[in-house]
């Protein structure tokens, strides 16, 4: 069938890849001048299925909370006359029992395990490069009581099948040297070895290509106005304004891969989708010493940032913010990612010339994406996927290709009905 997916980041252009290559005709369409310009540009490049748990848990309200007023919280709560805003946090606070949390979390590692998995044979299958690392994530703390609850999460996430290890400061230093000049600072950490990183951007554009060389065909500069609908018969054509002026696109089946902007297209349907962007923050910078900058994709758990060599770069980031739709840089909060980076590893880059970025991480309540089907016979999800889209963006558009082939996906999910 001919199948129009609406969104070329990382999540719309691997659902493209994994239709095509199930013998669907594909068309993408993408408001932006070429793939992966949104939030897939400049995230934080880590394939982390073993760091995979929900923020909704039973201590995130406290600390929530406590980082109201905090202009460089990790997560800031900029309440806004918005209704969306609102019921996004009251569904929040719903999902932070202790039983939904250990739902949630099965459900979020049961697609990030099958994404990694469906990563890596795509990787092998294509010889696609992203300048990925597989020397997996190394998880630091600079605070003891949070080190000793990592060392419980730790042993409580092994019953996932998570390889979450303890190590020592001597251990940590062993995995990454560049983290010497620091160690006295470092209290502990652990270590996943299976998980990975890359840049997303970089895998986006790739793919994309490959998408072309498979028959699929972009219609770039085209911003999405509207769906044409009814709800027996389902989506009729998706109406695109662009370079020739306003157009129907039509096709068999739609699928919405529009990130943190998928609720705007899909609310005048009736279909109020529990989405509302987190606003994340990157910083890149050329590295000046490769023997002084890291090398393992790190986590730094006081400042909730990570930190990854892509190349010849390192990329810083990390916080969320609910504050609407804007991009707009915050300078109080760019900053501090270069500060704390900087005061880790003095003399890694050259710290005076960042590009900084942000980008809107489409964020459900529960953290777990939406995948499937919608009550419009021919509308599908595949969006939602909060901090994790890198993580599970193979997963999730393999599990929709097989779901719209009529086939059983190859994971156990909540899939939407």
């Amino acid at each position: 069938m001919k199948v129009i997916v609406l969104g070329a980041g990382v999540i719309g252009t691997t659902t493209a890849w994994y239709l095509a290559r199930a013998g669907h005709d594909v068309e993408v369409v993408e408001r932006r001048e070429g793939p992966g310009l949104e939030t897939s540009y400049a995230n934080g490049g880590q394939v982390s299925v073993c760091h995979a748990e929900p923020w909704a848990g039973p201590g995130a309200p406290l600390k929530i909370l406590k980082w109201l007023m905090r202009d460089d919280a990790p997560l800031l709560f900029r309440l806004r006359m918005d209704p969306a805003q609102w019921s996004w946090g009251l569904r929040f606070l719903l999902e932070c029992t202790a039983w939904r949390a250990r739902e949630n979390t099965a459900q979020i590692l049961a697609m990030a395990f099958h994404g990694r998995r469906m990563l890596q044979e795509l990787r092998a299958e294509t010889g696609i490069e992203y300048e990925q690392s597989t020397r997996g994530i190394l998880h630091y703390y600079t605070e003891p009581a949070e080190f000793e609850a990592a060392c419980e999460a730790a042993a409580y996430m092994r019953r996932y099948g998570l390889d979450r290890t303890v190590k020592s400061v001597a251990e940590a230093v062993a995995i990454e040297p560049a983290l010497a000049s620091a160690a006295s600072r470092i209290v502990g950490a652990t270590y996943t070895p299976s998980d990975e990183s890359g840049d997303a951007y970089l895998f986006t554009a790739n793919l994309a290509k490959m998408c072309e060389a498979k028959g699929v065909r972009f219609h770039f500069g085209r911003e999405i106005r509207g769906l044409r609908a009814a709800a027996k018969e389902g989506v009729a054509g998706v109406v695109v304004a662009g370079p020739g002026g306003q157009e129907t696109i039509a096709g068999d089946a739609y699928v919405v891969a529009l990130g943190a902007y998928s609720p705007l297209l899909t609310r005048p349907l009736g279909l109020d989708l529990p989405i509302y962007p987190a606003k994340g923050y990157s910083a890149t910078l050329a590295v000046a010493d490769p023997g002084k900058a890291p090398s393992v994709s790190l986590t730094d758990d006081e400042a909730k940032i990570v930190i990854s060599r892509l190349g010849g770069r390192l990329r810083i980031a990390g916080t969320a913010e609910l504050s609407g739709w804007s991009t707009d840089l915050n300078a109080v909060r760019c900053e501090a990612l270069v500060k704390r980076a900087r005061s880790m590893f003095p003399d890694a880059c050259d710290w005076e010339r960042p590009e900084y970025w942000a980008g809107l991480r489409p964020s459900t309540p529960s953290n777990v994406p939406l995948v499937g089907a919608t009550r419009l016979p021919n509308l599908w999800l595949n969006t939602g996927h909060g901090t994790l889209g890198w993580t599970m963006a193979c997963g999730s558009a393999a599990a929709l290709a097989e779901l719209m082939s009529g086939r059983r996906p190859g994971v156990e999910f909540a899939f939407t009905r």
